[in-house]
């Protein structure tokens, strides 16, 4: 599946702006990005439901903007599971076949595989005021896989769980589409089930596609700064910094403390940045935290507040004006106020042009 400079307007909103994207055959590939974003949209223009504004839609070597929903092979699941409340799981899941009156035998006998594979073949007389959350949407995934699409729509089918389940179906949903060998476009805003579920995501933002990568790729190397930052929690801490040198030596200088670079950094940046204005991105697990300072490199802060999750604790801690998230599974007994060093893993950071926000390094 391809999307070509795919464009999508409401008035004078821009909802889609020239997003290009090519799903690979049988890929699981996630749409990340917050509400608004234009994410449902560009679902809803490849299933045939939004007229597109401009580009092309691809489906195999079809171009498929005129073809109508039904023809294009698809199957959408939707965050509302949409059941038919007076028909069984049988009858709802059989529901696509009978439209196509296949024969009741064939009907049958893929009903009863749809359901073993999703693990509700004891729930098929039911009805869906008798069903759980998690058991309602195995339910409607029955109904959209049973049609044997060439291609799988979800649009945040997951939202709806409550947080045990939902990491519950993320493996039962990942587990499906590799079995199934099935191309599937996922949307969601959520960053986990982003990262754990897709074999690439493509990050949206105000309409428009930040960038593609791996999940490794989209963590370490976002394509651009608000990609790096949505990514990530605690999130990416962002720095505006100067490259700037003294005494032959090579700082990138964030006025409240300076962080020495070697030159292989400074060659990366020289070849593509547009100026020395920089914007620094550490993860907070990349920042190393000491309650006295273990070499000349560490740099002094203030403890601004601790938040214990349990297995690690978020320290935020102020340099000057400048507040950074440090994540740490260390008992420092930390307190508010306390005096706190730092160190950074120069190996690790991320660094942005401040200009363009893309990604230099």
């Amino acid at each position: 599946m391809k999307l070509v400079d795919l464009t999508k307007r409401f008035g004078q909103v821009t909802a889609v702006d020239k997003v290009n994207i090519e799903v690979k055959d049988t890929e699981f590939m996630v749409l990340l990005g917050p509400s608004g974003c234009g994410k449902s949209t560009t679902l809803r223009c490849v299933a045939g439901l939004e007229t597109v504004s401009e580009g092309e839609i691809f489906i195999g070597e079809d171009l498929v903007n005129d073809l109508p929903p039904k023809d294009r092979n698809i199957a959408m699941v939707f965050q509302s599971y949409a059941l038919y409340p007076h028909m069984s799981v049988f009858d709802n899941i059989a529901f696509p076949l009978k439209l196509r009156h296949v024969p009741k035998n064939e009907i049958k006998k893929r009903v009863e595989e749809a359901a073993e594979l999703l693990r509700i073949s004891h729930l098929l007389d039911r009805r869906p005021y008798q069903l759980s959350g998690g058991e309602s949407q195995r339910t409607a995934l029955g109904r959209a896989i049973i049609r044997e699409p060439s291609m799988f729509l979800m649009d945040e089918p997951l939202s709806n769980l409550d947080a045990q389940l939902r990491v519950h179906m993320r493996v039962e949903l990942k587990r499906l589409q590799k079995a199934l060998k099935t191309t599937t476009i996922y949307v969601t805003h959520d960053q986990v089930e982003a990262m754990t579920m897709g074999d690439r995501v493509a990050v949206m933002n105000q309409g428009k596609l930040e960038g593609v990568g791996t999940p490794d790729d989209v963590y370490h190397r976002p394509a651009t700064k608000f990609m790096g930052s949505f990514v990530g929690s605690p999130p990416l801490n962002l720095i505006h910094c100067t490259l700037t040198e003294k005494n032959g030596k090579a700082f990138l200088d964030a006025s409240d403390f300076a962080l020495p670079i070697p030159n292989v950094i400074v060659t990366e940046i020289q070849q593509k940045a547009t100026s020395s204005e920089l914007i620094l991105g550490i993860r907070p697990e990349n920042l190393s935290l000491y309650v006295k300072p273990a070499s000349k490199n560490c740099i002094k802060a203030s403890v601004y507040a601790v938040e214990p999750l349990g297995a690690f604790d978020v320290i935020d801690f102020k340099v000057g004006n400048v507040l950074l998230k440090a994540s740490s599974s260390e008992e420092l007994g930390l307190s508010v106020g306390s005096d706190i060093w730092f160190s950074v893993d120069i190996d690790k950071i991320n660094i942005f042009d401040k200009k363009s926000e893309r990604f230099i390094l």
